[in-house]
């Protein structure tokens, strides 16, 4: 089982968002390792960074969603070129999602189930 998930709908037109590259990283000291990376699926979704069967260590994580080129095929200005989201997690195995809820001009975020 994979245990960080996450998924991208964008708000602005009420859909998922397909094709966003989004990494995975674990903070070591003052610097980021990564982890993993993936795009979201055709319903915005990653299910597995390149670390399933793998229990993390407890720490502080982040998700990198690099929007620039997703809005480019959109054709549309964006003011957000990528979106990163800091967590925290305990290292106990349980399952964290991780969701963005996106549009040109803002997004939001919350640990979902």
């Amino acid at each position: 089982m994979t245990q960080i998930t996450s998924h991208i709908l964008d708000t602005s037109l009420g859909r998922p968002a397909n094709d966003v590259p989004v990494s995975l990283h674990q903070q070591t000291g003052d610097s980021w390792l990564t982890l993993g990376s993936a795009s979201t699926n055709e319903d915005g979704r990653i299910s597995d960074f390149g670390t399933a069967d793998t229990v993390l260590a407890a720490g502080v994580y982040k998700i990198t969603f690099k929007l620039s080129e997703y809005y480019q095929r959109q054709q549309t200005k964006s003011f957000y070129p990528y979106a990163e989201v800091v967590f925290e997690i305990s290292g106990d195995g349980q399952h964290y999602h991780v969701p963005l809820l996106l549009n040109p001009y803002g997004y939001s975020t919350y640990r979902g189930s």
